[in-house]
């Protein structure tokens, strides 16, 4: 099924991650090892190795005796805690990132925007888990140059990005994304902690009123 076998567990990793986000397989369900060698047709290694990944990123949950299982989906309240948390540490790691501005995170944060913006024009459905990857690794930067080692491991725990757009994914919702990052981005370029800040602030609440429809429904 596969060309490279030097690239079995990344190409895996890419279809169950596309399949995971859009829910094509649900929270809850099992993740049979042996059932996965006979999907794609390859022996265990590298399906072991897309399960680490995923597992990494809070999408899989390994159980002792169980093997691994689709994480469930976060509760609305925990969606509702999680936007009240980074809104209290997001805007600060933003204003850390701006005072500690460098060329090389500003190349960074915009090859990544262009990046998403891409994802955006084509607007199909394999963009949508690259799009999550990218918004993920599009914070991370700005976490990693903040200064604050607890921010950056506490945010990195919580695994917002791709749970997010478990919950939900629309051309509409990443174009707005892209727009608000683009602000960020550029307090970030200026060395301005407080634009940079604002900016963090603005991108959190919208995307809190984006998404609040969805996980407010959830138990």
């Amino acid at each position: 099924m596969f060309a490279s076998r030097t690239s079995l567990g990344d190409e895996i990793y890419e279809v169950l991650l596309a399949d995971l986000i859009s829910l094509r397989i649900p929270p809850g369900e099992r993740l049979s090892i042996d059932a996965l060698v006979r999907q794609f047709g390859v022996s265990q290694t590298p399906i072991r190795a897309a399960l680490i990944r995923l597992e990494a990123e809070g999408l899989v949950t390994k159980k002792h005796n169980a093997g691994y299982s689709v994480t469930a989906l976060p509760s609305g309240k925990r969606f509702a805690d999680i936007y009240a948390f980074r809104l209290l540490v997001e805007p600060a790691m933003a204003a850390g990132a701006a005072s500690n501005t460098s060329e090389r995170l500003v190349a960074e944060l915009e090859k990544l925007e262009q990046s998403m913006l891409d994802l955006t024009r084509q607007n199909t459905e394999a963009s949508y888990p690259k799009f999550a990857q990218l918004d993920a690794a599009y914070h991370q930067a700005i976490a990693d140059a903040c200064g604050n080692e607890v921010i950056e491991e506490a945010l990195s725990r919580l695994y917002t990005h791709m749970h997010l757009f478990r919950l939900r994914y629309h051309s509409t919702v990443a174009e707005e994304a892209v727009k608000e990052h683009l602000k960020i981005t550029a307090a970030i370029r200026d060395g301005d902690a407080d634009a940079a800040e604002a900016a963090m602030r603005a991108h959190i609440e919208e995307s809190r009123k984006r998404m609040r429809p969805f996980y407010k429904v959830l138990r």
